[in-house]
């Protein structure tokens, strides 16, 4: 029964709505996902997020996190986010942008996972390479965006 109060949990539902309705619409989180752009593979969308781009380091984090995973690569995707998000709060980024960035992190790795769970042949020794590298550098605490420029 509404007593005129506000309640945490319909608080938090309505916060989760509003940040889940802001990443649908964000662009870059859509060429991250292929949603932006039709038959755009993640590899490709991933990749072409511009450095430039506020959420650069926590997308292709994400990305290269699902990857891995989903690869069999051996590390904690728990810890990776985790170590990103403390090394970027030292960066001094502000409270409000590093929830950005966890739910950016979040929403693009559960998206890659959902498109490529399904293709028994995504990991080519192409792939695995490129993802061995990228996750090195991430796992000794180098986040710098690796994407190129679009063209």
């Amino acid at each position: 029964m509404w007593d005129g109060k506000p309640r945490l949990g319909v608080f938090i539902m309505m916060l989760a709505a509003l940040g889940y309705g802001a990443l649908q619409g964000c662009s870059t989180v859509g060429r991250v996902t292929g949603s932006g752009q039709e038959g755009v593979s993640t590899d490709k969308a991933a990749r072409y997020v511009t450095p430039e781009d506020p959420l650069a380091r926590p997308i292709q984090l994400a990305w290269t996190s699902a990857r891995a995973s989903h690869c069999g690569f051996m590390f904690d995707p728990v810890k990776l986010k985790a170590d990103f998000l403390a090394a970027e709060g030292r960066r001094g980024v502000d409270p409000y942008q590093l929830q950005r960035y966890a739910e950016a992190y979040d929403y693009t790795r559960e998206s890659v996972m959902d498109t490529i769970k399904a293709d028994a042949n995504y990991c080519t020794r192409e792939r695995n390479d490129a993802i061995r590298a990228d996750l090195k550098r991430y796992l000794a605490g180098d986040y710098t965006p690796s994407a190129k420029l679009a063209r």
